[in-house]
């Protein structure tokens, strides 16, 4: 007679899981997104067809997704109600014209009334970002993309009456949720993190001089104390906007800060021969790195610096 060997099912499994895959590495990860900061759209001055340009482009470009860095609209600040809820209607029907998701970030032009005349009751339901969170989504979030931590927040607070009153800093309720966030990512994990109000730039210096200080309204005032949750994550690259400036800033091999122009260039009156014309990121990433352009979408004003 013939016994039947009988092996456990638990050694197939044992064997399977210590089996070799062979040679074959892991495939990288590979992305793009495309971030569009200071739209500042408006009926005037031929910003509706500017940003169908800019909409048209990323399109064609076929990102994964689209951020965008804040001053969506020119702008809820200054405007009445009636006015600025216009304008956040013009915002919603056109940005439903990327062929991706979109992830929206806050600026200061979002906060309405702050600086209306007459002032608006800080207890209207839509005072300050109520406004946006009503009619765009949460200021401040986080989403994860093929293994990458994206981080959006909102770096504008009520101000004392000067610099535009408001001034860019992390209010407590973020810096917390900083860190509660983070607690969740794995420390290798790559992070994106984007302001509107930049956290580092040399735009001051190279403007002004090098020991020129610059207001509480250009930067974020408790910039210490938002990057040092960070201190040990993987932090790879921070998007800024706000200063309708380009640079790329190297912080020691390990973050990259990028502010990335303007889809509005100079509020849509860039003289069509100034060395920096109306445009947005392009990011591609590759694994745990990435590399980035700026795109100029075509938009001319028929204006020039040197008539």
């Amino acid at each position: 007679m013939i016994k039947k060997l009988i092996i456990p099912i638990w050694v197939f499994l044992l064997v399977s899981c210590a089996a070799p895959r062979g040679d074959k590495e892991k495939e990288v990860e590979h992305f793009t997104f495309a971030f569009l900061t200071d739209i500042h759209l408006k009926p005037e001055l031929g910003a509706i067809e500017g940003f169908q340009m800019a909409i048209d482009s990323v399109n064609a470009l076929h990102p994964d997704f689209v951020i965008t860095g804040g001053d969506l609209i020119d702008d809820a600040l200054y405007a009445s109600h009636s006015r600025a809820d216009s304008l956040y209607q013009l915002y919603k029907t056109m940005s439903e014209g990327f062929h991706m998701p979109v992830h929206n970030a806050m600026g200061n032009h979002e906060h309405y009334g702050y600086n209306t005349d007459p002032p608006v009751d800080p207890g209207d339901p839509d005072f300050g970002d109520r406004m946006y969170e009503r009619m765009i989504g949460s200021r401040y979030y986080s989403f994860d993309h093929k293994g990458w931590h994206f981080m959006i927040l909102e770096g504008t607070q009520k101000g004392d009456g000067t610099w535009g009153n408001y001034y860019g800093g992390i209010d407590p309720e973020q810096l917390a949720w900083i860190k509660e966030d983070l607690s969740k990512v794995d420390p290798a994990t790559p992070i994106v993190l984007v302001t509107h109000i930049p956290l580092v730039s040399i735009r001051p210096q190279i403007m002004n001089g090098p020991l020129y200080a610059e207001n509480q309204s250009a930067l974020i005032t408790n910039q210490k104390e938002v990057l040092a949750p960070f201190r040990y994550m993987n932090l790879k690259l921070v998007l800024q906007g706000h200063l309708h400036f380009l640079e790329d800033l190297d912080l020691m091999g390990q973050t990259r800060f990028i502010t990335g122009g303007a889809v509005c260039g100079q509020w849509w009156q860039t003289p069509d021969d100034a060395p920096l014309q109306e445009g947005f990121l392009m990011i591609e990433v590759n694994g745990d790195d990435f590399t980035s352009k700026y795109v100029d979408y075509g938009w001319e004003t028929g204006i020039s610096s040197n008539p």
